[in-house]
């Protein structure tokens, strides 16, 4: 015999904050990650490849801490986007135990188009709000993080 499915209720869940940020985020990331698919990017090689753009020879363990990566793991994402041809290592002329990450031409056009495709879902995941209200949402974020 097959048991009635029935309605779940998560509304104590719903008190806490951190749950509905959760929850939020996991809308966000999956709609980030088909927006980024056709790139051949995902959240955190298209957060690497947007660091370095910004910011030419910075050093990988500049771009782990920036991005709150550990070092071993930040290494892997510059190793994918290094094996796609969007980032050169380069002797750091400074240290010369560190390199300097760049990106390239290719790269560089490759971010341009994702990043084009992130502001759009970035749109339409805020759509319906007001911008007092993203304003608000901006805000209470960074003051979350801060205060952590």
């Amino acid at each position: 015999m097959r048991a009635e499915a029935t309605s779940v209720s998560d509304a104590r869940l719903r008190a806490f904050v951190g749950y509905n940020m959760k929850r939020a985020m996991n809308v966000l990331q999956a709609d980030l990650a088909r927006t980024l698919q056709p790139f051949g990017l995902r959240m955190l090689t298209f957060s690497t490849l947007s660091m370095i753009v910004e910011n030419p020879g910075l050093r990988p363990s500049q771009l782990a801490e920036a991005l709150l990566i550990e070092r071993a793991n930040m290494v892997v994402y510059v190793d994918q986007l290094e094996q796609a041809g969007w980032v050169t290592r380069a002797p750091n002329p400074l240290d010369r135990r560190a390199h300097a990450l760049h990106c390239t031409e290719a790269g560089a056009c490759v971010y341009d188009q994702a990043r084009a495709a992130v502001e759009a879902h970035d749109r339409r995941m805020l759509d319906g709000l007001r911008a007092d209200e993203v304003a608000t949402v901006r805000k209470a974020l960074g003051r979350i993080e801060v205060g952590s």
